[in-house]
């Protein structure tokens, strides 16, 4: 059986290739199952270890956060009309074009049906331990619900999700059945069961940071529940992520001037990642693109902030963000302690204890400025201490595709409503607090395929 599964695997994985190269639909170029199905425990880790689709994320929003600007000749470089398209906010992103933030996430989700379903079939079969297989699909599968919700449906409101549209929730590999958007109400109650589940399954430790473990699972149930406003919730998961992994790396070890101060993360160099993964690649991202650090965001960094240098190098006319957790070219855009001790400060913040808020923040930003030059920041009120929290939240994450979510959670609050700019070609843009444009369309071939309500334009 093993010698079965071993010559589909290049089947399989040439198919990936062609799906991601071509940027096929995925349910319109429909794998044959039968070829897929994986048949032992061996085959399953071997399937979720193919890091070229479960540790992927949607990256498109990344051009459209307000943390970046181009210049025309980086703006018409752009291969892709859809970049050009987010750039801008623009209505309608993808045209008739294929969305691989679409088809990535649904790709990872027809896989981990896949193994779950597998799972139920082996019965008492030897071989890699099976709860952390469970466990390790519905992480996957919650992880990509969850980005595709953040671009692709309307930001929590628990007043509203019962009745905002989400996305389609597909729970089988059975890729003939239509499915119909859910309500973003039950897909986030889906994602945060398998998320619980999978928190019961993992392993405390792995062997490597593409797999997730139990401490990866606090730190998406955070993330999950702080993108839903619930922030005793997100705090209580976050502690409970730091109590198993609360490293941080000290900016001052840091080769500042090399391309890549951070080493390659995979398998296990960076310390503070909890759990690996990088954004879908596009012209923007290349390093030779001139798609640049927003000045406001650059002139942040105090003079003995290491980020600044560690972060960025310069490109006239500006300075190119550099400072990649995932030690190569593509963008890291998993999880990592730096974020969680960011996450527990704001819960703090919000839930009025000022010093414990403020211990965290200091912690981290202690590592983060040139030795003995940092004077831990102090606050007269929990609200000031939320400002602050805010503020360096934006400076430590940039790069990672949380300033999108972050965007679209803090407008509803007028406190924190921004209101994007930019100007390119010789026409201005802006992205007001809570537009509709935050939520992408669903690409067009979708809706027509599976008779998809669209999102409002």
């Amino acid at each position: 059986m093993k010698k079965r599964f071993s010559l589909i695997l290049p089947v399989l994985f040439a198919w990936l290739l062609t799906f991601v190269s071509c940027k096929k639909d995925f349910l319109d170029e429909r794998p044959d199952k039968a070829l897929l199905v994986p048949q032992t425990a061996a085959d399953m880790q071997f399937l979720l270890d193919n890091n070229q689709v479960f540790n992927l994320s949607p990256g498109l929003f990344n051009n459209a956060d307000g943390d970046t600007w181009t210049t025309e000749t980086g703006y018409n470089g752009y291969l892709l009309e859809q970049e050009r398209a987010s750039y801008t906010w623009s209505p309608d992103i993808f045209g008739n074009a294929q969305a691989g933030d679409w088809n990535i996430p649904y790709q990872q989700i027809f896989y981990a049906n896949v193994v779950l379903e597998g799972l139920d079939k082996l019965g008492t079969a030897t071989g890699p331990d099976k709860d952390a297989l469970r466990g390790t699909a519905l992480f996957y599968r919650s992880y990509a619900y969850f980005n595709l919700l953040q671009e692709f449906a309307r930001p929590y409101n628990p007043l509203t999700a019962a009745t905002d549209p989400g996305v389609p929730l597909r729970l089988s590999s059975d890729v003939t059945f239509k499915a119909d958007r859910s309500t973003v109400g039950n897909c986030y109650a889906q994602l945060i069961r398998d998320l619980l589940a999978a928190r019961r399954l993992l392993p405390a430790a792995t062997s490597f940071k593409t797999r997730p473990g139990v401490a990866a699972a606090f730190a998406l149930l955070s993330r999950v529940y702080l993108n839903m406003a619930d922030y005793e919730v997100a705090g209580r998961y976050a502690d409970s992520c730091l109590q198993q992994n609360a490293a941080l790396i000290d900016y001052n070890t840091v080769n500042a001037a090399a391309t890549r101060p951070f080493p390659r993360a995979l398998p296990n160099s960076n310390e503070e990642i909890i759990f690996y993964s990088v954004a879908l690649s596009y012209t923007f991202t290349s390093s030779a693109s001139p798609t640049l650090a927003d000045p406001a965001l650059y002139s942040s960094y105090a003079v003995n902030d290491l980020r600044s240098t560690v972060f960025f190098r310069s490109l006239p006319p500006g300075f190119k963000f550099k400072g990649n957790y995932a030690g190569i070219l593509s963008a890291f855009s998993g999880i990592a302690t730096d974020e969680l001790y960011l996450t527990r400060a704001e819960c703090s913040a919000r839930g009025g204890r000022t010093t414990v808020a403020l211990a965290d923040l200091n912690t981290l930003l202690s590592k983060r400025w040139k030795a003995g030059t940092f004077v831990p920041l102090t606050a007269g009120s929990s609200e000031e201490a939320l400002a602050l929290v805010l503020r360096e939240r934006r400076k430590e994450l940039t790069g990672r595709g949380t300033r999108w979510t972050d965007l679209r959670r803090l407008n509803p609050d007028p406190r924190f409503a921004i209101a994007l700019s930019r100007t390119i070609l010789g026409k201005t843009y802006t992205l007001e607090p809570n537009s509709k444009w935050y939520t992408y369309p669903i690409p067009a071939e979708e809706v027509r395929l599976n008779n998809l309500v669209q999102n409002e334009r």
